[in-house]
C-alpha cells in the first residue's frame, strides 16, 4: 500500500536520527539548547533575560529562574492580548487550554508552529515509526485510526488567537495523510458535549474498519463500551476484527490492562505508551517487552531534572542527563520550542536506564501522600491497585486517596475511595493485597506500617458504579485528558467527592 512504502522510507530515516540521540544523548542535547537560545535571544523574555549573553547551560540556570505556570503567566497574558515575540519570535495565535480537576482557572500553553511540527506529530509519527519497526509486517493504514479526543471547543479571541484542549488543536492542524485516515469526522470529533460526543462516536465508527486506537485509556473505556452496547457483543473485535493497537497516554495504563485484555482478546494486539501534554511530547514505549519509555531528545526540547530532595527549595538545583541516576526520582524542567524556559511542569518521572535515556512517569509534584514520611507517589498505588485486581478478578474504574490524620485515639492512615466495573472476590484480600504491595515496593510506607505504629491498614469505601464520572461532570471536567486526581497530600478532593456521593459500601 502506498501509505505502508512511505512509512518504510520514514522508518529508515528516522531510525537513524532516533541512534544519533541514542548514541550522543549530551551532544545532541547541547546542540539544540544553543539553537534555542539563539532562536529566542531577540524576543522580550530573551533580552530581558541577557541571552545573547548566554553561552553555557550554566549561565542559562543563572540568568533564568525556575518557574511554574503562575510565574510565566505574565508573558503568556502578553501573547494572548496580541503581543509577538514575547517568548518566541514566531507567531503564536494557539494555546493549550488545561486545568486542574476542580480548579475554575485555566491554564494556557502557547502552541507555536514549531512545537506542533517538531514535537507533536513528530512524536506521533516517530511513534507508528517504531511500531512498525517493532513488528515488520504491520499494516496500521490498512484501515481507520480512531482519535479520542477531549472536550474540543475552540474559543477565538478579538487578536487572532485561539483556545482549546491540545487534542483539538492538534485535529484541526493535521497534515492530510493522516486526515485521510482519522475517524470520526471532524464535526463529531470537536464537540464540546461529552456524553452527546461519546453517542456520536459510538454510532459514526461502529461500521468503520478501525486499525489503531489513540486516547486516555479511562475515555476510551467508555466509548469502547457503549459500541459493544449498541452491536450487543462482549467483543470489540465483533466490530473492528481487524484492530491491532492502542496508542495510550494520560494516565498510568496499568489498572486498566486487565479491561482491554477482556474486551479485546486478541494475542497480537499491541499497547503502547506515550508521554505527551499540552507543553510538549517526552517518550514514547518503543519496545514490546518493557513498559519504559524512551526519552525523545530532538523535539525541541531541552530538559533538565530536579532532585526530588531540592523541591520546594527557594533555588533548587538541577542536574543534566549526565548526572541523572537510574531509579532515583526527578521533577521534569523544560526549556522548549514554543518559550516555555525552564519551566517546571509538574511531572515526576525514574530513569530505568541511562543507555540509552529511558524514563517512567510516576506521578505528579502536587500528587502524592506524604502525611506521615511515607512518601507514596502514584506508581505504587497504581502498581497495587492492577497486582490486587488480577489476583481477586476486579476491575478498578478509579480510585483516589488522602491521609487520615492522627488523633488522640487512633494512629493515622490512608483512605480510598475506588469505583469497580467488577468487585473483587473477596474485598478484604483486595485491601491486604494492595497495602502488601505498596509496603513491598516503598520501604517508608512499610516501616510506618509495621504493628499500625504510624499508618494503619488501608479504609477503603466502594462507591456507586458511575460516581467519579458524575463527580467529574459536576466539575465540568469530563473527557479527553481530565482525570480523577489520585493521590492528594490533604483531603480537600476527598471531602469535595464524599460531600456529593453515596457511598455503596463502607470498610
Amino acid at each position: 500500500m502506498p501509505l505502508n512504502s512511505v512509512f518504510s522510507w520514514f522508518i529508515k530515516k528516522r531510525g537513524h536520527q532516533i541512534d544519533l540521540f541514542r548514541k550522543y544523548p549530551s551532544e545532541v542535547q547541547a546542540e539544540l539548547f544553543q539553537r534555542l537560545i539563539s532562536t529566542a535571544a531577540l524576543t522580550s523574555f530573551g533580552l530581558e533575560h541577557k541571552f545573547l549573553e548566554i553561552t553555557t547551560i550554566d549561565d542559562f540556570k543563572k540568568a533564568v529562574p525556575i518557574r511554574g505556570y503562575e510565574e510565566l503567566k505574565p508573558y503568556i497574558d502578553r501573547l494572548r492580548d496580541g503581543e509577538q515575540s514575547v517568548l518566541w519570535p514566531s507567531k503564536v495565535k494557539w494555546f493549550a487550554k488545561s486545568s486542574g480537576t476542580t480548579s475554575a482557572r485555566s491554564k494556557f500553553i502557547p502552541v507555536t508552529k514549531e512545537a506542533l511540527e517538531d514535537c507533536h506529530y513528530k512524536g506521533g509519527k516517530d511513534l507508528i515509526a517504531l511500531y512498525y519497526g517493532n513488528n515488520p509486517n504491520a499494516n496500521l493504514y490498512g484501515g481507520k485510526h480512531l482519535v479520542m479526543g477531549g472536550s474540543s471547543k475552540i474559543t477565538s479571541s478579538q487578536h487572532d488567537s485561539y483556545s482549546g484542549d491540545l487534542s483539538a488543536i492538534i485535529i484541526q492542524n493535521l497534515p492530510i495523510w493522516v486526515e485521510l485516515k482519522r475517524t470520526p469526522s471532524r464535526e463529531i470529533a470537536l464537540m464540546d458535549n461529552w456524553e452527546e460526543k461519546i453517542e456520536r462516536m459510538a454510532k459514526s465508527t461502529i461500521h468503520d474498519d478501525v486499525y489503531m486506537l489513540t486516547g486516555v485509556p479511562s475515555w476510551t473505556l467508555v466509548l469502547i463500551k457503549r459500541i459493544m452496547e449498541l452491536a450487543g457483543t462482549d467483543s470489540i473485535l465483533d466490530v473492528w476484527p481487524n484492530l491491532q493497537m492502542f496508542m495510550h497516554g494520560g494516565v498510568s495504563f496499568k489498572p486498566y490492562r486487565d479491561q482491554f485484555n477482556q474486551l479485546i482478546p486478541k494475542a497480537d494486539m499491541h499497547y503502547c505508551e506515550t508521554y505527551n501534554a499540552s507543553e510538549g511530547f517526552f517518550g514514547i514505549q518503543d519496545r514490546l517487552d518493557s513498559e519504559d519509555l524512551l526519552l525523545m531528545l530532538d523535539y525541541g526540547i531541552f530538559y533538565e531534572f530536579m532532585p526530588m530532595s531540592e523541591y520546594g527549595k527557594e533555588a533548587p538545583e538541577t542536574i543534566g542527563l549526565e548526572e541523572v541516576e537510574v531509579g532515583q526520582i526527578y521533577a521534569l524542567i523544560i526549556s522548549t520550542n514554543a518559550g516555555l524556559w525552564r519551566y517546571l511542569i509538574g511531572d515526576t518521572i525514574r530513569f530505568t536506564s541511562v543507555r540509552p535515556y529511558r524514563i517512567q512517569v510516576t506521578g505528579r509534584t502536587k500528587h502524592f501522600i506524604n502525611a506521615f514520611g511515607e512518601e507514596v507517589i502514584i506508581e505504587n498505588t497504581d502498581t497495587a491497585v492492577a497486582y490486587a485486581s488480577h489476583l481477586t478478578n476486579a476491575q478498578v474504574t478509579d480510585y483516589t486517596v488522602a491521609p487520615i490524620y492522627m488523633s488522640d485515639k487512633q494512629t493515622g492512615g490512608h483512605e480510598w475511595l475506588i469505583e469497580f466495573a467488577q468487585t473483587p472476590d473477596d474485598m478484604e484480600k483486595f485491601i491486604d493485597l494492595v497495602d502488601q504491595k505498596i509496603c513491598e515496593l516503598n520501604s517508608d510506607y512499610a516501616a510506618k506500617r509495621v504493628n499500625n505504629l504510624t499508618i494503619r491498614r488501608p479504609k477503603m469505601r466502594v462507591l456507586g458504579e458511575g460516581t467519579f464520572y458524575e463527580w467529574l461532570k459536576s466539575k465540568g471536567k469530563i473527557g479527553g485528558q481530565h482525570k480523577v486526581p489520585r493521590l492528594s497530600n490533604d483531603r480537600d478532593f476527598i471531602e469535595d467527592i464524599l460531600s456529593t456521593v453515596i457511598v455503596s459500601n463502607r470498610l
